[in-house]
């Protein structure tokens, strides 16, 4: 039986890993990335070079880019993937399974550009881990027949995978309301752990003890134990929430909507990228509020 071809643009912290599990699950999957060494480790892994003209025979490529701009660069621009970008040399069948977080109005452009049956909405969340083990929650729209196209990968790298709607955008929208939700969650449990520090609370305690009230929230224990642990290895960097809470900011000026809790975070996360700290994992907002409170956290000072 023929290995069905994914191509999958972006093997960073999550793209890296969703690579990994449809190889595992038995893809025949050509990785890429601006990042030379990143390609050929995964090229060396998965037998697969990383050869351009081999997206011309996927029949899912899968985009797990940063932003907007590279998601419309990869698909229509010059440069690597062809003088017009992959969308020129797609087979009649294929379908792009866009990830980054996006204005929903540039998913439904793409789609448009596209094809609407070529072209699947689909944002994902869940973290590096999740990815890697192949759990993430996708959070798609599109048509029948994209969702019919993308099925199999869909269901190799995630356990959730949610059919919001027949059109590109509300997977977007519904990616912009996690992530209002996921930063000011990371800021207020930097900020909860940073002030009962101010008590004279030890972080540790605060965190387990919070876990177990009302009070609770899946960032405080996910993130928590990094600030506990003085370790922000980037799983999620802080520029990514400066990023991806400003678009949410975008958003809403655009539909006249006032979200001052997610602006109040934003700033705490621009604060710690002005800071220097922006490649480091998105719980390093807690050295804003310990510099300023004048507090030592673990393993290092603020």
């Amino acid at each position: 039986m023929t290995k069905k071809r994914v191509a999958l643009i972006g093997l960073g912290s999550m793209g890296g890993g969703m690579a990994r599990t449809l190889v595992k699950a038995g893809f025949a999957v050509h990785g890429f990335d601006v990042d030379a060494d990143r390609e050929a480790a995964f090229a060396a892994e998965s037998g697969e070079a990383a050869d351009p003209a081999a997206i011309a025979d996927a029949d899912v490529v899968v985009l797990v880019v940063v932003n907007a701009a590279q998601t419309e660069g990869v698909l229509f621009g010059a440069g690597r993937y062809g003088p017009e970008g992959i969308a020129a040399n797609l087979k009649a069948d294929a379908v792009v399974v866009s990830c980054a977080t996006v204005p929903p109005a540039f998913a439904r452009e793409m789609a448009e550009r596209v094809g609407a049956d070529r072209y699947l909405d689909a944002p994902i969340s869940g973290g590096s881990v999740r990815a890697a083990k192949g759990e993430l929650s996708v959070l798609a729209s599109g048509t029948e027949e994209a969702f019919r196209r993308a099925e199999g990968v869909l269901s190799a790298v995630a356990v959730n995978v949610f059919n919001l709607g027949d059109a590109a955008g509300i997977g977007s929208a519904m990616k912009a309301v996690n992530q209002l939700l996921a930063g000011v969650h990371i800021a207020a449990a930097a900020e909860a752990i940073t002030f009962g520090m101010s008590q004279g609370l030890e972080p540790g305690q605060i965190v387990s003890v919070i876990n177990e009230c009302a009070g609770n929230s899946w960032m405080l224990q996910n993130r928590g134990p990094h600030i506990v642990e003085g370790d922000y290895t980037p799983h999620s960097a802080v520029d990514i929430f400066v990023k991806d809470l400003g678009l949410v900011g975008d958003i809403a000026r655009t539909a006249r909507f006032s979200a001052p809790i997610a602006g109040a975070a934003l700033q705490q996360f621009l604060a710690a990228s002005g800071s220097g700290l922006g490649r480091e994992d998105d719980a390093a907002v807690a050295k804003v509020y310990a510099r300023n409170a004048g507090i030592d956290l673990p393993g290092s000072k603020a």
